[in-house]
């Protein structure tokens, strides 16, 4: 593993797909904000510290996936398009929701139990 900033890159799998994670959730969390400008293929580079190829190459992926897009001249954009902002954010979710229930049923917890527990640490707030 090597540890970039505050972002851990896995050598597991390849590193631009962990930028297009990174990315998207930036995008579903309103981090990066519906219809803005996001940073050059060069800066987002230096910020993560990759290649610009490995940069440009996840930026192709997000924009096939339509999450931004290119003004020609003008730089690349988050989509406008909230209800697929709203998509990713669920896919996100659930993941997190799986992987919050399966860790806890390692733990001898069954759903009823995980849950009642997540809301005694503050989940329901």
């Amino acid at each position: 593993r090597k540890i970039i900033l505050d972002y851990i890159f896995d050598n597991e799998r390849p590193i631009y797909i962990q930028l297009v994670e990174l990315l998207e959730i930036d995008i579903v969390s309103g981090n990066l904000k519906s219809g803005e400008r996001i940073l050059s293929v060069r800066d987002l580079s230096v910020k993560y510290k990759v290649n610009p190829n490995t940069m440009q190459k996840a930026l192709a992926e997000l924009e096939e996936l339509k999450l931004i897009y290119t003004e020609r001249t003008n730089g690349k954009y988050v989509t406008s398009d909230s209800n697929l902002i709203k998509k990713y954010k669920e896919k996100y979710a659930k993941e997190k929701a799986y992987k919050y229930f399966s860790d806890m049923k390692e733990l001898g917890f069954n759903s009823s139990n995980a849950i009642t527990y997540l809301k005694s640490i503050g989940g329901n707030k």
